[in-house]
């Protein structure tokens, strides 16, 4: 990635699309667990590639370059929910398109949705993302010890989720 990362920074548009298209996939992830509309995590990911094409050049060290993406995706994302509050509804709602997914990802996306979103978004970037403890100290801007913290009040919070359903199940 760092051979990318140069090359990007030397204005490169293949080399950044290549590494932003290596990203993508974990882009979404981040900020769809932050953000429940499938349009804003569009809008977020749109406005974040475009903050890092235009602002690459800032950045110190080729080997952060997901740590930083990721920082600005989590930003935009703050910001798109900042927004989305002043917003009013209108009355008519557009229709939605239909999205066939598979029912073991609607169960894990209901769950992961029903804790906290600090929990969340910490538990993401942990098991999902790859992201050691440091790393998202640093993309959060929180110590250390509340990313562990987090991580396993996450992991309890899921327990008792599971535990539940599982009571019930058998009821």
């Amino acid at each position: 990635m760092d051979d990318l990362v140069s090359k990007a920074k030397k204005g490169d548009p293949d080399a950044f699309t290549d590494l932003i298209q290596s990203q993508m996939k974990n882009m979404y992830k981040t900020a769809r667990s932050i953000l429940s509309q499938d349009a804003d995590v569009a809008d977020a990911i749109s406005e974040t590639i475009l903050i890092c094409w235009e602002r690459l050049g800032s950045l110190k060290y080729n080997s952060y370059f997901r740590t930083w993406m990721t920082r600005i995706l989590i930003n935009k994302c703050y910001e798109l929910i900042r927004k989305n509050r002043n917003i009013t509804v209108d009355a008519e709602f557009p229709e939605q398109g239909y999205q066939e997914i598979a029912y073991e990802n609607i169960e894990w996306k209901e769950t992961l949705d029903s804790i906290s979103e600090k929990y969340r978004l910490v538990m993401m970037l942990h098991y999902v993302e790859g992201f050691t403890v440091s790393e998202i100290s640093q993309i959060l801007e929180i110590s250390e010890g509340t990313v562990k913290s987090r991580l396993a009040r996450g992991r309890d919070s899921l327990t008792d989720i599971y535990d539940l359903r599982k009571r019930r199940a058998n009821i």
